[in-house]
């Protein structure tokens, strides 16, 4: 996926409000800038990092610059803006860099699945295939994890996979890493324990738990790096 304008580089002066950051340019001009991303961020907002943001060309909209990237202190490169996890993951389906979901002609999106909406419906294969994408920022040595923030909704995403299961078709959750120095990927039981036993559950009743970690330059990004899910144990995540 490639970004739609070019990339301005900036520095983080602070994330506030959910949704804002203030950025100061190279040329020192300070100015406040949308962010595209619900959860706390943590470990990709701090104060002083290098991020770059985009002119989304929208001269009505108040904050017309978008968060992108965050470049951590060791050089990785995060990205942010969680309204691109569902495109990465749609665009890594259909060019076969998914092969657990190849075989399925037709995608659908934003299907109901029983009191809830999950990202995909892949058709046409053996069995139906609901996938529901996570977003994933959050990393420490080497180990993604999700949620970054305490999630319910995410807990009840599986619960519908797992049902979804028993009922006959197949269900995913597929972890979409934006950033570059995972090498597995866990939930994050000492953030939210509810989502690691959530998980759990679904994984112990079919569903199948993936991990695909991006390519992050400054034109796009490519999820194209399959990495392990270990759901392990409370016990142990924590």
């Amino acid at each position: 996926m490639e970004f739609e304008t070019p990339l301005e580089e900036g520095i983080l002066l602070q994330r506030y409000k959910r949704f804002l950051a203030d950025v100061r340019r190279p040329d020192g001009e300070e100015f406040t800038i949308h962010t595209p991303n619900t959860g706390s961020m943590r470990g990709c907002s701090e104060p002083g990092s290098r991020i770059w943001f985009r002119d989304a060309g929208n001269p009505r909209r108040r904050y017309r610059h978008t968060w992108e990237i965050t470049e951590t202190p060791e050089g990785a490169r995060i990205g942010v803006n969680t309204s691109r996890s569902n495109a990465l993951v749609r665009e890594a389906i259909e060019t076969g860099r998914v092969p657990e979901l190849a075989g399925y002609p037709v995608i659908r999106p934003e299907v109901p699945l029983g009191e809830s909406r999950i990202d995909f419906a892949l058709e046409g294969g053996e069995r139906p295939c609901f996938v529901e994408v996570k977003n994933v920022t959050l990393a420490e040595a080497g180990v993604a994890s999700f949620p970054d923030a305490v999630s319910k909704r995410g807990s009840r995403h599986l619960d519908e996979l797992a049902r979804a299961v028993a009922d006959g078709a197949r269900g995913v959750i597929l972890y979409c890493i934006q950033r570059e120095d995972a090498e597995s990927m866990r939930p994050a039981d000492d953030i939210d324990p509810a989502y690691g036993e959530a998980l759990r559950r679904a994984v112990a009743g079919g569903v199948e738990a993936l991990a695909l970690r991006a390519s992050i330059t400054l034109e796009g990004i490519t999820l194209d790096t399959p990495v392990p899910v270990h759901a392990g144990t409370a016990g142990e995540a924590a």
